[in-house]
């Protein structure tokens, strides 16, 4: 990892440059960017000049890259990609609108360069040079990474991928540095954070142009370490090459993503490519088969049963969902630990975040403290208004994470577990069966509703669901509209009991044959809550 961004075990040596609290009115790049000449980006991918004009030169600059026409500043590369959806818009269809957006050169492959719309652009801009690769998204990280000054060296980026815990555990890693003094960042699923500014977010992994600006952007605000959710799409689409890793970790892995992904194996594959040299060092959750596949002789390990160079012992849960553990590591480490979440796998979330930041230099007394003050948006999110049960939202929307989300509750509470949960449309449907079984299995009550439907069917999700929930031994209720099904268990719910609202967690609307409308879990069920107590 850069020198600067080295840790002490016992002090965090950091850069004190002042992090601006708002970023609400600034564009999502960095302020200042060195311009690249396009032939050095020509020779640095490989790419040929398409006609080879000759006022191609170091005088033509870039100083910003984009996929998006309509997303093109002056003086950006426009990348027109071809689309991983047969029959979808090609990237250089939209080339007119980024070439009178501003784009002074435009990247694409074979198909992209003899579309028609890309040669009506270049007319009516005489001059844009054409650059030609055969496989454009292959080049698009280290582009990018080029484009913005490679940014990921002068942070410490802390890459976490994995199913499930990729999210909590990013914002427990935050929480620690932020105690240890760190000036942080964080990318991933529900947000991206600049210091105290909040960044809607609309990928788990942003593509590399936005991922590179954002680095950027960070190291420009004064950022020193940013946790970053790594999902299996990134890894496989590139989306993180050009990025160096100070650290990368790896929470578990089951069922998810086989819509994209050919099988588990292949699903697995996709995750292992961030433990392929990107990283200067690698922690590894080994409590599944899985994530011992990634051991090497360098890896530092964590596990909540097995020998390990990170384990807990003696852990203890209150009613209220908070958690202790005492946390064993190197050099003789033996600290309480306390987490503000129910399950056993947040405690290995906990641990695997005390591991990287502990990796990463952090003083693990200082992460200790700042993971045990830790909110995560929609991960066993509790909606407390005085109600006399336990009421929470979870994102858990594959078949592991549920099993694993309702038997952390159920160990945890006096009284039935009440479920509310759907599936997504347009999505791996053969987890459906699944999500509805694992449910049933463990649920009082389950109320079978919709999810985000997107495009197709949402009576058909549904009984999907409820063909796999037909092992019982739970009551099972069928309610299409979400609100409603969230008001039924509500309704429900007597006082020692739990409802749990799954799937959606952190998301702020719900998708309907195209049309988004706003829709939270957690206000909807804060609104049942106070109406009853009213």
């Amino acid at each position: 990892m850069p020198a600067e961004h080295q840790l002490t075990r016992t002090r965090l040596r950091i850069v004190t440059a002042p992090v601006t609290p708002s970023l609400v009115d600034t564009p999502l790049r960095p302020a200042h960017t060195a311009p690249t000449a396009v032939p050095a980006l020509v020779a640095l991918v490989g790419a040929t000049v398409q006609g080879c004009p000759a006022d191609i030169s170091d005088r033509t600059m870039v100083t910003g890259i984009t996929v998006r026409g309509q997303e093109t500043l002056p003086g950006d590369l426009f990348v027109a990609l071809p689309s991983l959806i047969p029959g979808r818009a090609h990237g250089a269809d939209f080339a007119g609108i980024a070439c009178s957006s501003g784009a002074i050169a435009v990247l694409t492959d074979p198909a992209g360069s003899r579309r028609p719309a890309l040669a009506a652009a270049i007319a009516s801009r005489p001059g844009i040079p054409v650059l030609v690769h055969p496989d454009p998204r292959s080049v698009l990280g280290s582009l990018s990474a080029r484009t913005y000054g490679n940014p990921s060296t002068r942070l410490a980026v802390l890459g976490i991928t994995g199913t499930a815990g990729k999210t909590t555990t990013a914002y427990l890693l935050e929480a620690g540095l932020r105690a240890a003094g760190a000036h942080t960042g964080l990318l991933g699923t529900v947000a991206a954070r600049i210091g105290e500014a909040l960044l809607p977010s609309t990928f788990t992994t942003p593509e590399a142009p936005q991922l590179q600006a954002l680095l950027a952007l960070m190291v420009e605000r004064g950022v020193t370490h940013v946790p970053i959710e790594v999902s299996s799409h990134a890894l496989a689409l590139g989306r993180v090459s050009g990025t160096a890793f100070a650290v990368a970790a790896f929470t578990n892995l089951s069922q998810d993503h086989l819509d994209f992904h050919t099988d588990l194996e292949d699903y697995f594959a996709a995750k292992a490519m961030l433990f392929d040299g990107r990283a200067s060092a690698e922690v590894v959750c080994i409590d599944d088969v899985w994530g011992q596949r990634l051991v090497t002789g360098n890896t530092t390990t964590v596990s909540l049963t097995g020998d390990a160079t990170w384990h807990a012992t003696d852990i203890t849960a209150e009613h209220s969902g908070t958690q202790e553990f005492r946390a064993l590591g190197p050099d003789g480490f033996d600290q309480r630990l306390a987490v503000p979440l129910p399950g056993g796998f947040n405690v290995a979330n906990a641990l695997l975040a005390l591991a990287v930041g502990h990796t990463a230099g952090a003083d693990p007394a200082l992460l200790a403290r700042g993971i045990a003050t830790a909110t995560v948006p929609g991960r066993m999110q509790r909606v407390d208004r005085g109600q006399g049960f336990l009421a929470l939202v979870d994102y858990a929307h594959k078949p592991g994470a549920v099993a694993a989300l309702l038997d952390a509750v159920r160990a945890q509470v006096p009284g039935r577990l009440l479920v509310v949960l759907g599936c997504g449309g347009d999505r791996d449907t053969t987890k459906r069966p699944l999500m509805g079984a694992h449910a049933a299995r463990r649920a009082d009550l389950l109320v079978v509703t919709d999810d985000n439907p997107r495009t197709e069917d949402p009576a058909a999700i549904r009984a999907s669901m409820l063909t796999g929930a037909a092992v019982g031994p739970a009551e099972v209720v069928e309610i299409g509209d979400r609100a409603e099904a969230i008001a039924y268990a509500v309704k429900r719910a007597r006082p020692g009991d739990a409802v749990v609202v799954a799937g959606k967690g952190h998301e702020s609307g719900q998708e309907v044959h195209g049309v988004k409308r706003p829709f939270v879990d957690a206000d909807v069920l804060a609104a049942l809550l106070d109406g009853r107590s009213g």
